[in-house]
């Protein structure tokens, strides 16, 4: 188990992963590979930006099966805390719960402080619910007003929610996918809410045929109006990511490598900034937007227009977040991770939280991570349902 890890910004710190194994010895008498570790490193200045934007953030890492959290310590340090989650992938977030996507689960983490603060620490997520699935390779997901939890089902070519039942509940589909059949036809992967309600999705193409989306990885990338099922764009290049913030849709053009705005009547499209890396996770704090960068990979990554952009601009390819300022397209702030972590998923920004971190299934403590929510003896009413109980019940 790795547990919490403090170190001081712009200094790498080598630190052992528990999901790291030893390669298989070539003959009986062969010694073990020494196991990989994780080095990062962080701008000098993210320490004072957190405070003076008053927040801290997250990301997740699928490859790696890691929830990071980012916050500020006492005396100014950085803070960086990891739990394992078996293949972590999206997250919606607020400074009170974090919806977690797993391998074969969408786990419920709930804040237990209360607003006290312990170790440095203001916030401590704890596993309380998780839905089981199965694979369905969820990727995004979107919180309504209702609390009913809308999850990218990437596996199933649609967008889905909870059944009490069974693995999932459709919504939505593409028009252009026939039927629902396990077989990632045109790789569904972003969502896009809008006032409590699911607007717009990514998908790199509109491919109707199994894993058709590996042959249009370059080009014909979608953003799509879940409201009338309009194409806004088919003109992206693996797009992930769409958001909207401050009146305007926004999207990582991840296979050019970029930050773009996106007109939604026209679907012309305003590059913001180019970023080095294959970006996968997008989020917003006023005018800042924090971006996950992963390192390309032979297959999906590969033969993409950012290969060309890195080499014209002398570059190498990033693993970590960047925090660009959307009015200059600077890079203000940035983590970088080498050595084991590869590739990143979403990220998350956290108003209001100086420190947290989150009690993992791997970590020895949830067991004993035992709090009582205040009663009165006079209240002998049952519990409420958590909200994603209700809406899957219909309430």
């Amino acid at each position: 188990m790795v547990g919490e890890t403090k170190r001081k910004p712009a200094k790498p710190v080598a630190k052992k992963s528990a999901a790291a194994k030893p390669e298989a010895a070539a003959a009986p008498q062969a010694e073990a590979a020494p196991k990989k570790v994780t080095q990062i490193s962080c701008s000098r200045g993210l320490s004072a930006f957190m405070a003076d934007n008053k927040l801290s953030f997250g990301f997740t890492s699928y490859q790696s099966g890691r929830l990071y959290l980012v916050g500020r310590l006492p005396q100014g340090k950085v803070s960086f805390h990891e739990r394992h989650f078996m293949r972590a992938m999206g997250v919606a977030a607020t400074p009170q719960r974090l919806y977690l996507a797993g391998q074969f689960q969408v786990w419920r983490l709930e804040d237990v402080m209360g607003g006290r603060v312990a170790d440095g620490f203001d916030r401590n997520y704890v596993p309380r619910n998780a839905q089981t699935t199965g694979d369905l390779d969820v990727h995004e997901l979107g919180v309504e007003k209702s609390g009913r939890v809308i999850f990218v089902n990437t596996r199933f070519s649609c967008l889905s929610t909870f059944s009490l039942t069974h693995s999932f509940k459709p919504i939505w589909k593409p028009p252009f996918i026939s039927r629902l059949a396990p077989e990632d036809r045109c790789h569904l992967n972003g969502l896009a809410m809008e006032d409590g309600e699911p607007r717009y999705v990514t998908a790199v193409c509109k491919s109707d045929v199994i894993t058709g989306w590996r042959d249009r990885r370059a080009e014909g990338g979608c953003i799509m109006d879940v409201r009338n099922d309009r194409m806004v764009t088919e003109k992206l290049s693996m797009p992930h990511s769409p958001r909207l913030h401050n009146g305007k849709l926004w999207v990582l053009d991840s296979g050019r490598g970029r930050l773009a705005r996106v007109d939604p009547g026209t679907g012309a499209t305003e590059t913001v900034t180019f970023l080095p890396g294959f970006a996968r996770g997008l989020a917003f704090h006023g005018h800042f937007a924090f971006v996950g960068l992963s390192l390309p990979r032979d297959g999906s990554f590969s033969g993409l227009e950012l290969d060309g952009e890195l080499a014209k601009r002398d570059g190498e390819p990033w693993c970590g977040v960047q925090i660009v300022d959307t009015r200059s397209g600077d890079i203000v702030q940035w983590i970088r991770l080498t050595g084991e972590v590869r590739e990143l998923f979403d990220v998350f920004v956290l108003p209001g939280v100086r420190c947290p971190k989150a009690t993992g299934l791997l970590d020895g403590t949830i067991q004993s991570e035992i709090s009582i929510e205040d009663w009165s003896p006079a209240d002998r009413r049952e519990p409420a349902p958590a909200p994603e109980v209700l809406a899957a019940a219909g309430a």
